[in-house]
């Protein structure tokens, strides 16, 4: 996932967050906001009870690599934080992608 389409800094994640606009599942919180740019923007948190930081870096790369393959950035109208329970390690990588999708898609409609 490029760069641009990556929320950085902690102000971006507090302002999604605070707006307390989520919806959940067992694997994942997701918080959503209107975008502020042209591009739609994620953020990935993954709590330190899920491992070490070689399985949290993991974590977030399969999630970043759902994303890509879920979320059209350019059309999409949402700025998403999304929050890895505990949960997502019970589950495989294609159940996981499941549960992300539809979180996305009950977000969209």
């Amino acid at each position: 996932m490029k760069k641009d389409y990556r929320l950085k800094k902690n102000e971006e994640f507090s302002r999604i967050i605070n707006k307390r606009k989520h919806i959940s599942n067992a694997s994942f919180t997701l918080y959503y906001d209107n975008k502020l740019k042209d591009i739609s923007r994620i953020g990935i948190s993954v709590s330190k009870r899920l491992g070490n930081a070689v399985m949290r870096n993991k974590i977030k790369r399969q999630v970043r690599m759902m994303c890509l393959n879920l979320i059209d950035f350019d059309n999409c109208k949402f700025d998403y934080v999304i929050i890895v329970k505990k949960a997502y390690l019970d589950k495989n990588y294609k159940d996981n992608i499941l549960y992300l999708e539809k979180l996305i898609k009950k977000d969209i409609i």
